[in-house]
């Protein structure tokens, strides 16, 4: 049975933790969808350890028009590579920026109460941008109290709606009442940061996991050049390397 393969993986998973609760949680998300009617949002239970898909809910279909087993099959860096090019760099600073401040002031204790947003433009099966809110709840964390379970939630907006990139944590409080603690408009500050339209060709060929080399061959550029240019961007988006734009969100644990 689905709930069966899905909860062998998570006993793997959460071999160290012994959270027996969330197997309980996971398995009313899974037969609830069954009853939920077709929207214009879907949602999904990501496991960031192996950047997988666990369970992807029946709504991806009529939203994105992509087959979910095939999602499943090739995980998070196919769904990645169909983010809009000239998103890329601002998703990922968003990410980025988002874990820092939890982890610089969110404590411990109220991570489970945190809730994140973000946006991005999407190309579905028709070969269409169209513009993604995804929300993320973490329902679980590793050693250093990271998220490495989440249930995401995918809402659809039309192609023509103009939307910056902005990202939001908030926080849930006694009173059940979501505060926001942080909100920042990543494009405009991508724009501020004069990221150069070279760069921007680089950064989306280093997601796509091309070498300087590869991307000299590709660009009609020297590889030093390439390499200049990836320091660049280093301080720019105020990164600690290149490699964390390929595995920024693996590390950082907030890509559910």
């Amino acid at each position: 049975m689905l709930f069966k393969n899905i909860k062998n993986s998570y006993d793997q998973i959460f071999s160290s933790y012994g959270h027996k609760s969330l197997d309980v949680h996971i398995k009313k998300i899974i037969e609830l969808d069954a009853f939920l009617p077709y929207n214009s949002t879907f949602f999904c239970l990501t496991n960031t350890q192996n950047l997988s898909f666990e369970y992807i809910s029946k709504n991806m279909f009529p939203c994105l028009g992509l087959d979910s087993q095939e999602i499943k099959e090739k995980g998070m860096r196919y769904f990645w590579s169909r983010i809009h090019p000239d998103d890329v760099e601002p998703w990922l600073s968003a990410l980025n920026m988002l874990m820092s401040f939890t982890i610089n002031e969110i404590l411990e204790e109220d991570r489970k109460q945190m809730s994140y947003t973000w946006n991005y433009r999407f190309k579905n099966s028709k070969d269409e941008y169209i513009n993604i809110i995804q929300n993320t709840t973490p329902l679980d964390f590793d050693k250093e109290y990271k998220p490495i379970i989440g249930l995401a939630h995918y809402t659809i907006l039309d192609s023509k709606i103009k939307m910056d990139i902005c990202a939001s944590a908030k926080f849930l409080n006694k009173n059940n009442e979501y505060e926001t603690k942080y909100f920042n408009n990543f494009s405009q500050k991508l724009l501020t940061d004069g990221i150069s339209n070279r760069e921007r060709d680089i950064v989306r060929l280093l997601i796509l996991n091309n070498t300087s080399k590869e991307i000299a061959a590709k660009l009609f550029i020297s590889p030093n050049t390439v390499d200049t240019h990836r320091r660049n961007i280093i301080k720019k988006l105020n990164i600690s390397s290149t490699g964390e734009l390929i595995t920024l969100l693996k590390i950082n644990k907030l890509s559910f």
